[in-house]
């Protein structure tokens, strides 16, 4: 007997879940349609206006867009600078921040192969002299 009002509670919340989702949907569709109308009517007004006004506003926006991507890019590199001359500031001080063991160990392993080359170059010179000499 315990199974049966169970169900009954799953099958009303799925009831209930289900209405919900559909009001909720055919509300955002109404709305949906709605902006689109909207859309299309203003574009529909604002056409000859913009047509009337295009020589003025195409170069104003160009250069708008211009000045903004000027003063974003101006602040990205700002930012990005004090960010580096931060980090280059702790790794420094010996406080190694983020990704300090990364560069330790391509210093050292760039250190390894320059000595590997000396070695290698002293080895050739040698037997270049030697052979000469003989």
């Amino acid at each position: 007997m315990q199974t049966q009002p169970r169900h009954e509670q799953h099958l009303s919340r799925q009831v209930a879940k289900t209405t919900t989702a559909v009001t909720v949907g055919g509300s955002l569709m109404v709305l949906s349609g709605l902006m689109l109308a909207a859309t299309v009517i203003g574009l529909a007004i604002a056409t000859p206006l913009l047509v009337i006004f295009s020589p003025v506003l195409v170069p104003a926006v160009i250069t708008i867009g211009l000045i903004l991507g000027g003063f974003l890019a101006s602040g990205g590199f700002g930012a990005t600078a004090s960010f580096v001359f931060y980090w280059m500031y702790r790794y420094v001080t010996g406080k190694h921040p983020i990704g300090a063991t990364k560069i330790d160990y391509a210093r050292d392993k760039i250190a390894h192969a320059a000595n590997d080359v000396k070695e290698k170059a002293e080895q050739l010179g040698h037997q270049a002299q030697q052979q000469i000499k003989s």
